[in-house]
């Protein structure tokens, strides 16, 4: 029988602590406003409920997403009009594909936190 990984253990930030440890969700918010615009982390509404945060944050990386992929779509036919060497094109591309896979990562973490503090609000409802 194979084993498979929950997303949990696969996509949880190492910088955020287990759903429903001692202080969890501040680790979370903590985490969370790394990943966004500053003046976004201080905003009331975003401190006061850290699910608004991960909404926020998912939006913004989707958006980064869009703009390597943009880059990284555009590198070999724009950057030679730039002056750039063959070889700083290579490089170039080789960032804008590493930055796509990480940010698909973080992408997938926030998934993850978010499910985590919106069921943990959902608990705390129904008691």
């Amino acid at each position: 029988m194979a084993l498979t990984s929950s997303p949990i253990r696969t996509d949880w930030p190492c910088q955020v602590k287990t759903p429903g440890s001692y202080d969890w969700e501040r680790s979370a918010a903590k985490w969370l406003r790394e990943l966004v615009p500053a003046r976004y982390g201080s905003y009331p509404a975003m401190l006061r409920h850290p699910v608004l945060l991960a909404r926020h944050a998912q939006i913004q990386v989707q958006h980064e997403i869009r703009v390597a992929r943009t880059a990284l779509q555009t590198a070999r036919s724009e950057l030679p009009g730039l002056g750039m060497s063959e070889t700083v094109i290579e490089h170039t591309i080789k960032m804008y594909a590493a930055e796509v896979m990480q940010l698909n990562h973080i992408a997938r973490s926030i998934r993850a936190v978010s499910q985590a503090l919106v069921d943990h609000n959902h608990a705390r409802a129904a008691h």
